[in-house]
């Protein structure tokens, strides 16, 4: 239905032609540059797909930020969303529960890594990472250790853009202007083969990056609530891929010193590594772990932090004292828990992990040709996600980070193809929708083997 009203000329959106609307007063992430281009309108997705309001067509290569796995306007989670929007939108959580709360809780304690019994909602990745740091300091301090203040984060690390995820994060201009408000964090090792922090040869080394962490927890473990990893997928960065020994060696020195393993899986869960959490790489289950972007097949913004058994306990009490005073006006949103059921049906009907499966193995059948490239120093692989480390020169490895002009420049190259990539600085990644066809994932494989063919690295 069109609403028209005369006195105030505000109209629907139906109604609005893009010609009609002043874009100028919107304030994009990361888009402040003078230079950069206007951003891109879309009307509509279907698919993979994304459209202008002209009818142009842009392949979205990394899901829309990693949130999207069963394609743009799904019929199954559209129909998820109306009907629970006929129902019920939103009542507060804090005394208040309902149905499509109580379902996604009890479905994801089916799926989750075993142990994990206890759901906590939030709004975002960031939030499910805040929940997780304060639960693990105050599950210390209610049994009487208020000197368990420290987390140990590692090297390359991203967990969020609000305090505490940005405290955990590792120093970047991300982090930068806000140094004087973060709290101090203890810092390892990241298992980064390509540019290893201890100089090793990856192919013959026992994992030896894991020694800082041993290092730190053996010093400082009566100081240390837990530890903070991406597990098998470092993302922001810089698509980081893990062995699954590195993993294994995070949980075994967190019982052994006795502290909290918390495992950011904000990007890597629902499937994007082939497994349904990327902790079932390792065969590992964390204490904590935090989730989002995924959860609701990239529709509504939800949080979760589930934890054990024992953490809950720790905070059963009368005493008040002892309640973990944490709670956002949206938490549980009804809507958002629909979608996020329907998008779990989804992941079974699809046979969604068996789908990423067989993209890790085209993305491996490519990897040769996209490895022979003049500025391509490494190709990482695991699931649903290829990545590029594009370096100015193979021996010396040489590159500009994050804040290079080579991703500015390559995302533009790509998106005038139709195709929506969006490289972290110098490394180049491809992250699609788990409904994408072989001749579509063939296609965008071409289209970065074709600009690499000529594509020069921009003078400083």
């Amino acid at each position: 239905m069109t609403i028209d009203n005369p006195d105030t000329h505000v109209m629907s959106n139906e109604a609005m032609d893009w010609q009609q609307v002043d874009r100028s007063y919107l304030w994009h992430p990361y888009t402040q540059m003078k230079t950069a281009p206007l951003p891109v309108p879309i009307a509509r997705g279907e698919g993979v797909y994304l459209y202008t309001p002209s009818g142009d067509r842009i392949l979205d290569g990394i899901s829309s930020w990693w949130v999207n796995i069963h394609g743009h306007s799904h019929p199954y989670l559209n129909e998820a969303l109306a009907r629970q929007a006929m129902q019920l939108e939103h009542v507060m959580f804090a005394g208040f529960t309902h149905k499509p709360a109580a379902v996604l809780a009890e479905r994801l304690i089916q799926v989750l890594p075993a142990g994990l019994k206890r759901i906590f909602y939030s709004d975002n990745g960031s939030t499910a990472v805040e929940v997780a740091l304060k639960m693990a300091m105050q599950f210390w301090r209610n049994q009487g250790d208020d000197k368990r203040r420290t987390f140990v984060v590692l090297d390359h690390a991203y967990h969020g853009d609000t305090v505490g995820a940005m405290s955990a994060s590792a120093e970047s201009a991300f982090t930068e202007p806000f140094k004087p408000i973060l709290f101090s964090v203890a810092r390892a090792h990241a298992p980064y083969c390509f540019r290893c922090p201890v100089s090793l040869d990856p192919n013959s080394c026992n994992i030896d990056c894991l020694a800082r962490l041993e290092t730190i927890l053996s010093a400082q473990q009566d100081t240390i609530a837990g530890v903070l990893v991406e597990p098998m997928l470092q993302a922001a960065g810089g698509m980081i891929v893990w062995p699954q020994q590195f993993l294994q060696g995070v949980r075994r020195l967190c019982d052994r010193f006795g502290v909290l393993m918390i495992a950011d899986e904000v990007l890597t869960g629902f499937g994007r590594t082939g497994k349904m959490f990327a902790c079932e790489h390792a065969g590992i289950s964390p204490d904590l772990i935090c989730l989002s972007k995924a959860l609701t097949g990239g529709y509504m913004p939800l949080g979760v932090t589930a934890a054990t058994e024992t953490i809950y306990e720790a905070f059963l009490s009368d005493d008040r004292r002892k309640t973990f005073y944490h709670g956002h006006s949206f938490t549980a949103n009804p809507l958002a828990c629909a979608v996020a059921i329907a998008s779990l049906d989804l992941l079974h009907q699809n046979q969604s992990l068996e789908r990423v499966r067989s993209l890790e193995a085209i993305f491996r059948s490519r990897r040769t040709s996209l490895q022979s490239h003049r500025y391509v120093g490494d190709v990482r692989i695991l699931g649903g996600v290829i990545a590029l480390e594009l370096v100015r020169d193979k021996d010396t490895r040489e590159a500009g980070g994050y804040l290079d002009r080579v991703g500015p420049e390559l995302a533009r190259i790509f998106l005038d193809r139709g195709l929506l990539l969006r490289p972290l600085g110098n490394v180049l990644y491809f992250m699609p929708p788990y409904v994408i066809r072989d001749d579509e994932v063939h296609w965008v494989l071409d289209q970065i083997d074709d600009v690499l063919n000529c594509w020069q690295w921009p003078k400083s």
